[in-house]
């Protein structure tokens, strides 16, 4: 159980992919490689557009600005949702976003939701000079590690009141992926459930908090920073279904025999980011 909650500590379900600022990109849904002037022209037509990460590799977060400044560049009407902040920092975000809050002020605000603010500062500098709208969709560590421990039902009830029912009803696919996550540590009945549970949560809440952006501002393209496995399609896009009929993409970068053209699909994302070398692994 201890093993669980140090994965989910470090985003266990987010998969190791490589740097993301390559040339080119393999579209899965046409089966053929694509260039980033066609991916943009694809993207700048729907709602939430899922750009994955491993979170402590720079050329991620440098491809995830490539897309947003690309798309703003393009005149889309760009948001940027946010896995590593909460939905109780909007505030001063908002603040950030309308420089009303200084850089070494910020960054020990930051420090409070994540860590490592030099690999995301470009993008959020980029967001301040540009005004871009910056959201928080992530939900408190403590409840989804509460969540994978108990389950689900072991919150209280004005917790479970707020937040999306997170019921372990998902596909074999899915099951598969957590199963393949825990790698080869105990797969009893409860401990998975459990397990299976905090992701939905988590992956739930960041879409209610997304849709609920979305709804007020139809018109937007929000692209999501979120590590990888929140970011394939049965992660935070299958859950934002439940809170409306939004249009989407997910790119994720390559990693050559796990996520490539030979062993991935469509139904785990749109495009494959290509010709990029392997991160270190989590």
């Amino acid at each position: 159980m201890k093993r669980i909650c140090q994965l989910l500590v470090i985003s266990i379900l987010s998969l190791c992919l490589p740097d993301t600022s390559a040339a080119h990109s393999f579209d899965l849904q046409k089966n053929q490689v694509v260039t980033l002037e066609q991916i943009i022209a694809d993207l700048s037509g729907v709602q939430a557009v899922f750009v994955g990460e491993t979170h402590d590799q720079q050329p991620h977060h440098d491809a995830q600005l490539q897309i947003v400044r690309e798309l703003h560049d393009t005149g889309v009407e760009v948001a940027i949702g946010l896995e590593m902040f909460r939905r109780d920092g909007q505030t001063d975000l908002d603040r950030w976003v309308a420089g009303e809050i200084d850089e070494a002020e910020f960054e020990d605000i930051f420090s409070q939701h994540w860590s490592d603010w030099l690999l995301y500062r470009d993008i959020f500098v980029y967001a301040r000079n540009n005004e871009i709208p910056m959201l928080g969709l992530n939900i408190e560590r403590d409840i989804v590690n509460q969540v994978a421990q108990n389950g689900f039902s072991s919150l209280s009830e004005p917790q479970r009141e707020i937040l999306p029912l997170a019921a372990c009803r998902v596909s074999d696919t899915y099951r598969d992926f957590i199963r393949r996550a825990l790698n080869g540590h105990s797969h009893d009945g409860s401990e998975f459930e459990h397990f299976c549970e905090a992701q939905i949560l988590w992956d739930a809440s960041m879409a209610a908090n997304l849709g609920a952006y979305l709804k007020q501002s139809p018109q937007q393209t929000v692209v999501v920073l979120a590590g990888n496995g929140h970011s394939w399609k049965h992660g935070i896009p299958e859950q934002l279904a439940r809170f409306g009929d939004y249009t989407s993409r997910v790119l994720l970068p390559e990693v050559p025999g796990r996520i490539d053209r030979h062993h991935s699909s469509a139904d785990e994302a749109d495009y494959l980011l290509q010709g990029v070398e392997m991160g270190p692994l989590h």
